[in-house]
This record gives C-alpha cells, structure tokens and sequence, in this order.
C-alpha cells in the first residue's frame, strides 16, 4: 500500500546536489502498517522505516476538579472541565455519575473536533458544610473509561473575637470597676476565618438570657429581687449608651484581622422615691454580637441554618465616687481683715475599695487650696489646706467645686478617649472680712479750695481724693435725686445737670441752645454761654432745615418721574391683543411633578443611624413587627421616577443599613411541585431605612421565567413581596439560586429547592367492607364510601377500572372517572348489588393520568340468618 516514486540517477551524484523521492500511501484497511524503504549508497545500505497510520481521536481530560474551599451560603457555584482533542478525527464522550451531591453536569456526552476543546460545567450547592469528594466516569472515545475526582471543602463563615497581645479566642471581656459617667476601652481583633470577603456589624443583644443592667450580683437573691423598681427601670434603658464599639461595622478579606476598641461607660439608674439605695455598686452583664451581614434570627430566617456569628460577653461594675470631707461640707473660716489670711485643714478620704480618684480644686476668689490637684489611693487619706485671702470687706458664701478627674469621650469625636472631669463635688465656703479702723489726721485749709478737688469746708482728710489731669464733670439725670431740690424747681423735667459745684471752668462752653443744665442738689439752672461765633442763630437754623427739605422733594420728584417712565415703556411691550397689556406668567409658580405613594410623614423612631450608634437585638426581631412598617403590595414603581428616590436609589449603604433590610427567605423550598404545574412563593421585602431602595432581580433560570415584577423600588419603613413562580416540566430535584441586587450595587442570592414530580392520588383506605344495613330488605344494595386525597399542587383526572375476573362483578363505584382539586379531596361511593350468585369480592384500580394507579379490594360482608 506504499508507492515509491524516483527516478533514480544514472551516474553518481556530484557534490551540492540532490535526489528527490516521493512516497505515496494508499491505505485499504483501518490497520496501521509498517513498512521500510532501502537507499543503496555505493557500498552502504540506509534503511528508513516506513508507517502508515490512519486518522484517529486522542481525547484528553484533566483528572480532577478542585473547588479548594468555599462558603456555605446556599449558593449554587460552578466550574469548568475541559476535554482536548490532539488527534486528527472527532472524537465522543460521556460522563455517568450515580451520586447526589453534584446537581448538574451539563453536558453528559458529545463530540469533540479535532484539534478542539470542548468544556463541560459542573455544579456544586453550597448549602451545608461539608467536604464533597465525589467521581464521575467518563468514557472516551479511543482512551477507554477515565475517573475525574470532584473536590471541594464546605465551611462555614466563621468570624473569631481573639486578644490583641495572646492571640487567643475571647469569650468574655472584664472591664472591671469603672466610676459612674467615665469610661474605659478594651481592644480586640476580629478575625475572618473563612476564604471569602464578609461584611460584618456589631449587635448588641439587649434581649438575652444572663444578662444583667445594674444588679449588683453579690447581693443575695432575695434583695435583688426585691428591688423591682430597678428591673422596670432598666427594662426600657438603650443599652448601647452603656456599650461603644468602634467601628461596629466593616469588611474583612479572606483571613484577614481588623482592630475592634470596646468602650464601657456606666451611667447610673436612679431607683423611685422612697427606695432604699443601699447598694451603690451596679454590675452589668451584656453580650455582644458579631455577625455577617444579612444573617438575622427569627422573621424570614426559618429555612436558614444557624446565622454565623461570634458571641462575645461583656462584663463590667459601675461605682460612685466616694469621696469625703472632715470638716466638710462646709467650711467656716475665722473673722479677718483686709490683708489677713486664715486655714482649715481638710482631710480628704477615699472610700472606694476598688479604684483611686484624681481631684482638681476650681479656683475661686479670696480662697486658695494647697494642693489645687493630687490623686488619693483606694481607702486611704490627703490633708489639705483651705485659705482665705479677702481682697475687699464683706461676707463671702461661695460654692467651691471639685472635678473627678477621668477618661471620658469626646462629644464630637467618640473614637478619642480624652482626659477630663466626669464627676464635680461641691463644698460651701462662708468668709468674713471686717474694715480696720483708720485714725484720720485733719489740716487746715486756708481757704483756697483747688479746682481738682471737689471738696468744701476748712478741712480735708488726707488720701480720700485722687489727681486727675482735667475738670471732673459728671452729668446725671434729675430725676434720680430729689433730696435737696428747692420746691421751685419741683416740677423741672429730666434736662442734664452739672453734679459738682465746683466744676466752673468745664462749665462754659459751647453747647447745644436747647439743652439746660442744673445743679445736682436744688436744680437751679446755670448759666450757658453761647459764643455766638461758634453757633447758628434762630433764622440760620430755620434756614438750613427750608434746604435739606428742598433737595429732599427735588429728589423724590426724580425718582416718581422715572418710575412712571418705566412703567409706561412696560405696558406698551405687552399692550397687544394677545397679552392685553398682562405680563405673560407673572406670579405664576409651575406645579412640581411627583409621583408619591407613601405621603405620611414619617415621624416614628426607627433604629439608631448614628454611625457610633450599636444595632440592638430587639429592635432587629421588631422590624416587621412594628406598626409603623407600612404594607404596600401594589402599585410600586419599578424604576426610580421623582428626584428624592433617584438620590436615595444612588445611594452606597453600609453593612448597617443593609442588616435593617429583609429580603427572603434566603432559602425558598417549594416542596413537591407537580410537572406542567404553576407554583408562587413570596419573597419578602422589608425596608426599615429612611430612604428608599431599589430591588432589581436577575433570573436566568428557565423554570423561574414567568416571575414578575422583577424590579420594585421600595419606599422608606414600608414593607413588601414579589412573587417567586416556578413550573417545570422535567422530574427530579431541583436546586438552582438567583441574584438581586439593592442600589444596583449591592449583591445576594436566593436559593430555589423544589422536587418535581408527577401528579398523585391517594385512598384513605386500601380495603373496603361492606356491611349490610340494619333495617334494610335483605335484596337491599350494600353501601360504603372511599376517600380519595390529592396532596399535590395541580388538579389530578383519574378513572376507575375493574379487574377482570372469571366471574362477573358486584361492585361499583361512583363517580367512576372525574377531578380532583389540588390539596383537596372527593368521596366516591361504593356499591354491592346482593344476588344469588354475586361475588363478594372486587377489585378496583384507582388510575390517575399521567400519575400513579391504586388497588383497592372491596369485600362484602353476607350474615345468613338460620
């Protein structure tokens, strides 16, 4: 089957030349052959071997598939095989797999071109943890059967609270004493210990079982539970004013550690009226919770396993500052004069077993403290002195107050602990100063009184008057003295006054014509010179004020003449027979369109939206619950219309807005599901935010095509659903997952498991006896009836059919053929004819189209009376 082709050389062939040679193969068989071929060169013979092989597959498939480790979150994850064909002709496959734990493998067989790749998807659900470690068979062409391992590690997303210093897992937190109003911080890492990014947020369970608000839990039962007042107060307190968590929300990557810092402060709970406060000590005892985003208990969640979350507990006692005073709380100081100083030694004791306490004395006018500020230990005691130091006569009642020095937050800046006083505590200081008594020298004047000093008389005392540069002057009102007044001037108005009577040379000058001046005491008017080259006179005055009104007209007039000017030119632009001299939309204000449904102003408390707010597990279980959610099932826009939802639509939430909105089930079970059958579940929607959102659903899946409205954008506090449809026409189970998302940006998925099957009667009883009815003729029909159920979802057709026998039958049934409702049930009568030669057995099959059929046995039961 080889030709060889060459014309072979007569004479030898030169040196730089060639012989070319050809060999053709014609193949008539599907057998490879094998042949040679021999070059005689001089004495050397070359033997090259000669094959002929025909087209063939060569079919090659990788011989594992590894998922690695993924997330158990009920999603449906796929991945690709590839066969390659290196050879020169197609080649055929097919894969078998009799497990349970892959859903689908698509496809199951087909043909490969040559030099071609052809990929096949294999799904896994991540529904449970677990480790899957399954085999299918494939079976190709020319390479016989070959074994793919499919791999993958199921975990849960486990998040893990760990000591910043050790590393190791935390269950419990102490932040031990702390003083009522200030605070103290403790770190932690919060560990991400699965292959896959979470979004987490902190909650604190205000609701769980153990936890304490200010009991002091040395106490014995009894007085604890005595003390009601405190449980009833406690009960409605938000408990994340006492918890910070900074941050309390975020994500982690795949292993990855972030810094948590837990702040404690302690407030104090003032019991009723009457109560005896005989503890001062409060101990708390809260748990807080750190979980992925959207795992949430309770509504919704039923279908979930356990949401994945790390429980912390907090523990922690709030004191008072038990500081106090010998001699104290107040302090009376001895009599002094000015210049004088007196002391009282205070003792300070701290009366705190558990922590020490920092003070700061305020300072204080006429008192000094030595020292101002200091630190006293846990039970133990600081003298310090008090002095008073007066600066001018008097008794002086002063509150003086202390400052408890702390750690507390800032009120602007919650992530920073600063230094400051959270606690004051007052003491009353009462001081007297007493004037020294001052022995006057007195000098005679001589009778010439200085214009500096406004004395009179023959004698002046020494240091009671000061220098000054100028006259003094003091203008007062004459209405405040009436002492001295000559009963003339009784009735004299509130003109100036000149106060002294000595002040002559500040007393003429120019001054203004309609003022009067009078002596402080009697009320005499002085004497008021006008230098008349300094002032106007009675015409010039009336002169200047004729001016100022003339230019005032003259510009007003302007002003008129130019407005009428303007209006004029105005009115001929629109004086037409269209406008009819209107101005066209003047004071006209054009409608805002908007389209509303949800008008109620919300005025109702929602959760905390403080970024530095924690969620509480109460208010979580209470969304939905509340009644200022709002139900809307129709009627919702799909996309985002008036302005307002197009801003809160384009809004990035947070991991803490998203855990307020519920969307499920994450897992929708339909059951079993009828083939050719129409099936709807809802899922729900709750919105618990202020703003709106926008929920768009993308199904690709062909049994969830007829599911609508796929887009509906939600308004604030308002709760909704979107009906899920599934119908399918193949048997089997069925698990696929579809994906929405919030904001357009926001992913999550719901898993879809139903099992299609075929429609199904069922019989309340297999056996049926008929018993004759007392009373009744003995040729009288024997009757009894049978129940038939249908448990599925689609109406079943059945029919009734008697199995032939040798002898003839008794037995009838009615109806004998119809419907059945779905989840409903029919009664269908059976009936015995008695005669001489009637059987008294029967047989029944209950046939359900396209369904399962039933045997049913009848047995009459006959009495013979002897």
């Amino acid at each position: 089957q080889f030709k060889l082709i060459v014309e072979n050389p007569e004479k030898p062939v030169a040196s730089g030349l060639q012989v070319t040679a050809f060999v053709e193969y014609y193949p008539e068989s599907e057998d490879d052959l094998q042949d040679r071929l021999l070059l005689l060169i001089e004495d050397d013979i070359v033997d090259i071997p000669l094959l002929g092989l025909i087209p063939c597959c060569y079919l090659e498939i990788d011989s594992e598939i590894n998922f690695g480790a993924v997330i158990s979150n009920s999603k449906i994850i796929s991945k690709e095989i590839s066969i390659a064909n290196h050879g020169s002709a197609s080649g055929t496959f097919e894969i078998s797999y009799d497990g349970v734990v892959l859903l689908n493998i698509e496809p199951t067989s087909g043909v490969v071109e040559p030099k071609s790749v052809k990929t096949v998807k294999v799904d896994i659900c991540t529904d449970v943890p677990r480790i899957i470690k399954e085999v299918i068979k494939v079976e190709l062409e020319g390479h016989g059967c070959t074994e793919v391992w499919i791999k993958a590690v199921v975990v849960e997303q486990v998040l893990k609270v760990l000591g910043v210093s050790c590393g190791n897992i935390l269950e419990c937190i102490n932040f031990g004493p702390v003083y009522f109003g200030s605070s103290k911080t403790e770190q932690i890492s919060l560990y991400n210990e699965s292959p896959e990014c979470v979004d987490w947020v902190a909650v604190l369970e205000d609701n769980a079982i153990g936890g304490e608000m200010g009991t002091d839990l040395q106490r014995s039962a009894d007085a604890v539970l005595q003390d009601l007042s405190l449980k009833n107060r406690t009960r409605d307190v938000d408990v994340f004013t006492l918890i910070l968590c900074i941050p309390n929300q975020g994500t982690l990557l795949p292993y990855e550690k972030s810094l948590v810092t837990l702040c404690f402060s302690p407030k104090k709970f003032k019991r009723d009226f009457g109560v005896n406060d005989s503890s001062p000590k409060q101990d708390y005892v809260l748990f807080l919770r750190f979980e992925a985003v959207g795992n949430k208990d309770g509504y919704l969640q039923a279908l979930m396993s356990h949401p994945h979350h790390t429980e912390l507990a907090l523990t922690g006692s709030g004191l008072p500052v038990m500081l106090t005073f010998n001699p104290g709380p107040v302090i009376k100081f001895m009599d002094c004069s000015l210049g004088e100083q007196t002391q009282v030694l205070c003792t300070l004791k701290n009366e705190s077993e558990s922590l020490p306490v920092t003070f700061s004395f305020r300072k204080t006018a006429h008192f000094n403290i030595s020292p101002e500020k200091g630190k006293i230990k846990k039970i133990s005691a600081k003298d310090v002195i008090f002095s008073f130091s007066p600066h001018q006569i008097g008794t002086f009642k002063v509150k003086q107050a202390i400052d408890i020095i702390g750690t507390g937050l800032e009120k602007n800046n919650l992530q920073i602990l600063k230094t400051k006083s959270f606690h004051q505590i007052y003491l009353s200081f009462i001081g007297v100063c007493k004037s020294k008594r001052k022995n006057i020298l007195f000098k005679i004047n001589p009778g010439i009184t200085p214009m500096i000093s406004n004395a009179t008389g023959q004698f002046v005392a020494d240091g009671t008057g000061q220098c000054t540069d100028t006259a003094p002057v003091a203008i007062l009102k004459s209405t405040q003295t009436q002492i001295h007044t000559h009963w003339i001037n009784r009735n004299c108005k509130g003109d100036a006054l000149i106060a002294f009577p000595n002040d002559r040379a500040a007393s003429i000058r120019p001054s203004e014509w309609n003022k009067k001046y009078r002596t402080i005491f009697t009320k005499t008017e002085r004497y008021n010179y006008i230098d008349p080259e300094f002032s106007y006179t009675d015409c010039e005055r009336l002169l200047k004020e004729a001016h100022k009104a003339y230019y005032a007209d003259f510009i007003s007039s302007l002003r008129q003449r130019r407005l009428q000017k303007d209006a004029a030119r105005q009115f001929y632009i629109y004086n037409n027979s269209v406008s009819i001299g209107l101005k066209p939309a003047e004071g006209l204000m054009s409608p805002k369109i908007s389209i509303d449904f949800h008008k109620e102003k919300l005025q109702c408390k929602t959760l905390p939206s403080d970024e530095n707010c924690l969620l509480t597990s109460r208010k979580l279980a209470a969304i939905g619950s509340k009644p200022s959610v709002k139900e809307i099932w129709s009627g919702l826009a799909a996309t985002p219309s008036s302005t307002q939802e197009k801003k809160d639509c384009s809004l990035t939430l947070t991991s803490k807005q998203l855990h307020q909105i519920l969307i499920g089930p994450s897992t929708m079970d339909f059951g079993d599901v009828c083939v050719y059958s129409t099936t709807a579940r809802k899922l729900h929607i709750i919105n618990n935010l202020l703003v709106h959102i926008w929920i768009q659903i993308e199904i690709e899946i062909d049994e969830l095509q007829q599911t609508s409205p796929l887009s509906q954008v939600v308004p604030p506090l308002t709760k909704t659903h979107i009906p899920i449809v599934f119908e399918t026409n193949t048997l089997g189970m069925f698990k696929r997952s579809f994906t929405y998302t919030i904001n357009n940006q926001h992913l999550g998925h719901v898993l879809v498991v139903a099992k299609a099957v075929s429609v199904e009667l069922e019989l309340s009883a297999r056996e049926l006896i008929l018993n004759p009815i007392p009373g009744y003729l003995a040729e009288t029909e024997f009757r009894t009836t049978v129940t038939v159920y249908n448990p599925r979802n689609h109406p079943a057709e059945f029919t009734w059919k008697r199995i032939i026998t040798d002898r003839r039958t008794a037995f009838s049934i009615q109806p004998a053929k119809g419907f059945v409702e779905a989840y409903r049930d029919l009664e269908c009568e059976v009936v015995w004819q008695p005669g001489f030669n009637s059987p008294e057995i029967g047989e029944f099959n209950l046939c359900v189209r396209k369904g399962n059929t039933i045997k049913l046995k009848c047995f009459a039961k006959v009495t013979i009376h002897t």
